[in-house]
Order: structure tokens, then C-alpha cells, then sequence
């Protein structure tokens, strides 16, 4: 699926000032969450004659510190809809990672929102991807985790898949993992991405979709 693009607009107006307020209006944010191009300075004409619009592009722009404050903000909120209490905080990614902004929550009802296998994180982070889209016209990039839960089963994931691949390496025998959701079976591919002596690749359909872990030829 395309990223869509982040909402702009171009306005024309008598001034650059007011092309680039009638656009802040139309996409409902604040002078810092945008980047303004200026396409045609404008200019005035004598007695009225001659005069020429200014005209600007105005993009919503969703990273930096504009994204990270909606993401903790939404975050929040939802929080505090599902009636629980939570500190939310930015964090550094860990490496396998990718998005912009990465938020870990605290909370004593860890267990309520990270789910079976993490799927209620899954879709706590997919909606708060989608509300800050919305808030900020464009596509969010935030990644959620609990008490550092997703971190370390990344990291446990990444440890079996090196058990694996020593293991097919001595045996020179394929293995097929569990059935595991897309997420998790990124991080097995890449950990052994530049491995010399084995390959993986994903087999079945749907939910049963598995990692097989094979010896190079």
C-alpha cells in the first residue's frame, strides 16, 4: 500500500502572510508544524494596476518534536478513555525499530494492554497511528511498547533465531518456526539477514504464515 502524502495546500493571496494564514487555517495547525514554499513573492502595482497575487505551498509536516507531543498527547488520551493510569514517554528506538517516534508506557495494568502475544499493543499502536494521522493531515510513524515488553521479546526472538540458524548450520537440515504474525517474523529475517550460511524465507497462508530457517547451498 502507498504512504499517502502529507496534506498540502497552495494559496494565493495579496501577501505571503496572508496566503500562509489562510492555509494554516484551512489545515487547521500552527506556523511550526508546517513547511511554506514560497512560489510567487507578489507584488504591488501603481494606483492598483499591474498588481500581482502572492502565492505559497504549505505541507503538514509530521516529524520532529510537532509529532512526538500529538503522539504522547493522543496516547494519553486513549489512556485515560480505557481508564487506565499510565506514564507515557518518548523513548530512543531500539534498532529494530524504524518509525520516528517511539513511546513506552507505564502502567500497573501492563498486562491489560499488551495482550496475548502483544496483539491489544498491535492495535493499541495501530489507533494511535491512525488519531495522530488525523490530527496532523498526514501519515504518523509511532511505535508503542510497554514496560519495554516489545523490546525484549524482540530480543528474545532475535536470540532463537541465532539458536536456529546454528542449529541448521550443523544439522544442514531446514527448521520451520511457529506460526508468528508479520511483525515478528520481520525481526527473524532480519537477524539473519547477513548470515553467510543460512537463508529464511516466510511459507503458508494468513495466520499460519511461518519463518523456515534453511542452509545456504
Amino acid at each position: 500500500m502507498e504512504k499517502p502524502e502529507p496534506a498540502s495546500l497552495e494559496i494565493s493571496a495579496k501577501t505571503v502572510d496572508e496566503a500562509v494564514e489562510i492555509a494554516l487555517k484551512e489545515l487547521n495547525l500552527s506556523r511550526e508544524q508546517v513547511k511554506v514554499e514560497v512560489l510567487k513573492e507578489g507584488k504591488k502595482g501603481l494606483w492598483g494596476l499591474g498588481t500581482e497575487s502572492a502565492r505559497v505551498r504549505v505541507t503538514a509536516q509530521l516529524e520532529g518534536p510537532n509529532l512526538e507531543a500529538v503522539a504522547v498527547e493522543v496516547c494519553h488520551q486513549l489512556l485515560r478513555f480505557m481508564g487506565i493510569k499510565a506514564q507515557v514517554t518518548a523513548v530512543d528506538p531500539p534498532p529494530t525499530v524504524t518509525t520516528p517516534v517511539s513511546l513506552d508506557i507505564r502502567t500497573d495494568d501492563s498486562g491489560i494492554l499488551i495482550g496475548r502475544r502483544g496483539e491489544t499493543l498491535a492495535a493499541l499502536q495501530f489507533i494511535i497511528n491512525l488519531m495522530v494521522g488525523r490530527r496532523l493531515h498526514g501519515e504518523a510513524g509511532v511505535s508503542l511498547d510497554v514496560e519495554g515488553y516489545r523490546h525484549r521479546h524482540y530480543e528474545s526472538l532475535q536470540n532463537m533465531a541465532l539458536r536456529v540458524a546454528e542449529r541448521v548450520t550443523a544439522t544442514g537440515r531446514p527448521v520451520t518456526l511457529e506460526p508468528m504474525p508479520a511483525r515478528e517474523r520481520r525481526v527473524i529475517h532480519l537477524a539473519l539477514a547477513d548470515r553467510p550460511d543460512v537463508s529464511t524465507q516466510s511459507t503458508g497462508e494468513g495466520d499460519a504464515r511461518r519463518v523456515e530457517i534453511r542452509p545456504k547451498q
